[in-house]
């Protein structure tokens, strides 16, 4: 029976045909890698392509694609309120900027699938907000540190709109640059937290207010007897396959205790004090794998002496990134909500 951590990155099977048919190592459900280096997904390999104009699947949002650097491939996916445009030009308002990082472990999942381009039209429609949806290279092809250095790009690349001579005249236009927020969802959320770390040691023109964390992947090494006293729901087969997961990610990782996946150990814990932003948000699931990260992140992060806010919204009864799969449910609604309201604070 697949779970929820299966669920959550989708169901489309992508084939790429090897040069070499000869395979090196599989991971079910996720990917295959053939001695040529082929990989091939089976999960997360839908396009739906953006909404340059008003349509049938979201009147209220435009969107596009743009390429940030041609010679990495980074591109983007940018989101923009359609009313916003009249306002504009009746007032000059502008709105808060949302730079948005994807889920997938590092290996799979992609800014431009069905499931994150419907997930964003509705974070942007509820919180009326533009966005950037940064998709960036991913694992075994492209190994970490690739996604944190993709990432780092995009945002300085957001960032350089910020007197309103940039490349991408959306930007130039209608996104404030003294309201700017990160956010993202399970691997997505672990470099949101980095790139603020980069943020609070930078010296870029533009306000970071706040990071929206949704079911942190973030890890940690602990043994059997701590797994059993996680309780009634807790999936230790999700954690392994997760924790297996960041092996093929970052094949040079010093283990779960490297900076990069447990941001609470050692000189990470130390050094949260330096953490941008004035606000931070982390969304938890009573039943997934990394919930008693994302618990201790806000614990540390209090105790670290950073002078910002901090709060946690914990959907009882949920799984990792329930909200991505079941997006009309209940908590997921509330989710929604929530997270916008986030995003309007002054």
């Amino acid at each position: 029976m697949e779970n929820s951590f299966m669920q959550s990155h989708f169901t489309s099977s992508h084939i790429t045909q090897p040069k070499n048919s000869e395979v090196e190592s599989e991971f079910h459900p996720f990917f295959r890698i053939y001695k040529d280096g082929t990989v091939e997904r089976f999960m997360c390999t839908d396009f739906s392509p953006p909404s340059t104009e008003p349509n049938i699947t979201n009147n209220n949002i435009s969107s596009k694609d743009v390429v940030i650097d041609s010679q990495t491939g980074l591109s983007a996916r940018l989101y923009l309120p359609n009313k916003q445009q009249d306002h504009h030009h009746n007032n000059n308002i502008k709105l808060p900027l949302l730079i948005y990082f994807h889920g997938g472990g590092f290996c799979v999942g992609s800014s431009f699938t069905s499931t994150y381009h419907s997930y964003l039209n509705e974070i942007v429609d509820e919180a009326n907000v533009v966005a950037i949806s940064v998709n960036y290279r991913l694992a075994p092809e492209h190994p970490i540190p690739c996604a944190y250095e993709d990432s780092w790009a995009a945002v300085q690349w957001a960032f350089s709109h910020s007197n309103g001579c940039g490349k991408d005249t959306w930007l130039n236009q209608f996104a404030s640059f003294d309201r700017v927020f990160m956010a993202g969802d399970s691997a997505g959320a672990n470099i949101a937290h980095h790139m603020a770390m980069k943020i609070g040691k930078s010296s870029v023109r533009g306000k970071l207010v706040g990071i929206a964390l949704v079911h942190p992947y973030f890890l940690e090494v602990c043994s059997a007897e701590d797994d059993e006293g996680e309780g009634e729901g807790f999936d230790a087969e999700e954690k392994a396959m997760a924790e297996r997961m960041w092996y093929y990610a970052f094949p040079s990782t010093t283990g779960l205790n490297d900076r990069y996946i447990n941001p609470v150990n050692g000189d990470g814990a130390r050094n949260l004090i330096g953490l941008g932003g004035e606000r931070v948000i982390v969304f938890v699931a009573e039943k997934d794998f990394v919930g008693k990260m994302g618990r201790a992140y806000c614990e540390k992060l209090r105790k670290s002496g950073w002078s910002g806010e901090v709060e946690i919204v914990v959907s009882a009864g949920e799984g990792h990134v329930f909200h991505l799969f079941d997006p009309g449910c209940e908590k997921a609604l509330l989710m929604k909500k929530r997270f916008a309201s986030f995003l309007n604070q002054e």
